[in-house]
């Protein structure tokens, strides 16, 4: 039997378990609830909120890495209450476990300013509004270094400096500025638009990025998404026994191929739940097409006894002790709303099911019904005869966009095309298969790659400027993306809350120019955190979003042009992300299915 070598050298009459040192288990604890930057802001945003503050700032220097400071100007707190903030499970919001079942603050669980002091250098100055002076406490890794009086303002000013400092390890594994930057944006999104009645402002290295004075819901939203958003939202309002709800959702033609203006907030606070998100994504069903997602910003006011958030240590996760009833509210809630302001299309039972006839005197007269005596089901007819929708269809295709530029090697009347899907090439050995979806997107990828490796991309001027709308977390991407975009073709300005196109790349049609904009802006969001080469995502998020339709009608010259092209390329076997593009079926292996 195997035995671990190190346990047969214990001496089982010694003690071995002990307590960890409180630094330690704050650290420990910290792993948990500050996983980056951005955690450590969303939990003093929330104190600052539970201070009762009515402006709050929050300064940001190198994405968080170097300085984040909350300040407000809330009751403040006692000498007393400084020091033992940052003791572990020391907390105001609660004392009894009957309290965990009615929470109604923020913070409550006693353990984010203990963990954030055990991983970086804090400075706190606060002061109650009742007294004279205020407490100076400076604490770095959980050991307090100065506490004594000082003259400040009212309310609480929290400095957190060189965060992870003493956590190498957890500080090595930040992304970068850009990405952390945008987990801290994210975060101070939330907050506001729960809280329109708060002025809320944030700078990042001195730079003013958000400035919301006190409003109300609509105008919050605004403010933080769009300028033009305002006329795409759709007041929401339903009260029942179990749940109230207010709030907006956005119009179809509003929705997006990218995620990120999704925002549940129950009691005030944002939660992520894929099961209400599902309701409202049902509640537009047939209004927006497949893959696009509906904006909403919806508040549930619940009974905090119905509610269980104590399940996940960051809070965002809330568990209700009737998910399906309020499933089924939300989605007849956000489909009513729909239907009222004439989005969604409706019955009007209010008409008569009969025919409104403009002569009443008219007689009805029952349908005759023709019969082509000289048809014959079984009467044998010409293969080639033509079907009348053949010259439809025909008309109907479109080319593709590369046909121009291509050249066949020869000229091959034997490639069929099956299920508009694929293509199929006979040779000598067999058969190949070509993918037609993924072999556009090997052959795009591999011209893009060379155009911004050369940084000779050309570039098609539009007639009139096309202008797409963004909101700020969207402009962002964009303006980091600006260079790489205009290595391949693309010419634009970035305005405050839309992006105005004058050219785009040959390969590009403008009509599918918002959903090229859209769907790079998601492939970036999601290849961020894989610290993939900037380049080569955006060459594949380009040839992703301009690749032909899977299911589409080709014509012979456009089959052979992308079986040639396709055969040109360096690695054609796979697509950008490794998919086969094609397989080749010898004649050995279709034998083997007869």
């Amino acid at each position: 039997m195997h035995t671990n070598s190190s346990l047969i050298k214990t001496d089982f009459t010694l003690d071995i378990i002990q307590l960890l040192p409180d630094h330690v288990a704050n650290q420990i604890a910290a792993g948990e609830v500050i996983q980056r930057p951005a955690s450590a802001v969303k939990e003093m945003l929330e104190n600052a909120l539970d201070a009762g503050g009515s402006e709050i700032k929050l300064f940001v220097k190198d994405a968080g890495k170097t300085l984040l400071q909350v300040v407000d100007n809330g009751c403040g707190m006692s000498e007393t209450d400084v020091r033992m903030c940052f003791e572990r499970h020391a907390t105001s919001k609660i004392k009894s476990a009957d309290d965990l079942f009615e929470i109604q603050t923020m913070g409550f669980r006693g353990e984010a300013m203990a963990s954030i002091a055990a991983i970086a250098h804090v400075e706190v100055n606060t002061k109650l509004t009742s007294k004279e002076f205020g407490t100076h406490l400076i604490i770095e890794g959980s050991e307090i270094k100065t506490h004594d009086d000082c003259a400040t303002a009212n309310g609480t000013s929290i400095k957190v400096k060189n965060l992870f400092y003493n956590v190498p390890a957890r500080r090595n594994f930040l992304k970068s500025d850009k990405v952390e930057m945008r987990h801290i944006t994210e975060e101070f999104t939330r907050v506001s638009l729960a809280n329109p009645n708060v002025k809320m402002q944030m700078f990042h290295n001195n730079n003013e990025i958000f400035h919301l004075p006190i409003i109300n819901f609509r105008q919050r939203i605004v403010n933080i998404i769009g300028g033009k958003k305002n006329e795409n939202l759709v007041p929401i309002e339903e009260e029942t026994t179990v749940v109230k709800i207010d709030g907006f959702v956005g119009k179809p033609e509003s929705a997006k191929r990218t995620r990120g203006e999704q925002y549940f907030f129950v009691n005030g606070r944002f939660i992520k739940s894929n099961y209400l998100n599902h309701a409202v994504s049902k509640a537009f069903e047939e209004l927006i097409p497949h893959n696009y997602f509906p904006s909403y910003f919806i508040n549930l006011d619940i009974d905090p006894k119905l509610i269980d958030i104590n399940i996940h240590p960051t809070k965002t996760e809330v568990k209700f002790e009737d998910e399906q009833a309020i499933y089924a509210i939300i989605r007849a809630c956000v489909k009513r709303s729909l239907g009222a302001y004439n989005i969604a299309p409706t019955l009007d039972f209010s008409q008569e099911i009969s025919f409104d006839l403009e002569d009443k005197q008219t007689t009805i007269k029952e349908p005759t019904i023709k019969v082509d005596s000289s048809y014959n089901p079984f009467e044998n007819k010409s293969e080639n005869q033509p079907k009348q929708t053949e010259g439809k269809a025909e008309e109907e295709w479109e080319t593709l966009s590369f046909e121009e530029n291509f050249v066949p090697e020869f000229e091959n009347t034997d490639l069929q095309q099956i299920g508009n899907h694929f293509i199929a090439v006979p040779n000598s050995n067999g058969l190949l298969l070509i993918h037609q979806r993924r072999a556009h997107k090997r052959i795009l990828f591999e011209y893009f790659t060379k155009v911004l490796n050369s940084n000779k991309g050309q570039s098609q001027q539009l007639l009139f400027p096309k202008e797409i709308e963004l909101n700020k977390s969207e402009i962002e991407i964009i303006t980091y993306m600006t260079d790489e975009l205009k290595k391949v073709g693309f010419n634009f300005e970035v305005k405050e809350n839309h992006i105005s196109i004058s050219g785009i790349p040959p390969e590009c049609q403008e009509e599918n120019l918002q959903f090229v904009i859209e769907n790079l802006i998601e492939q970036h969001k999601n290849s961020e955190d894989l610290l993939t080469e900037q380049q080569n995502t955006l060459a594949v998020s380009l040839a992703t979003s301009l690749a032909i339709n899977e299911v589409k009608k080709l014509r012979s010259e456009e089959m052979i042009g992308l079986k040639n092209e396709l055969l040109k390329c360096d690695i054609p076997s796979v697509c950008p992300i490794g998919r086969r593009t094609m397989i080749n079926l010898k004649t050995a292996d279709l034998e083997k299915y007869f």
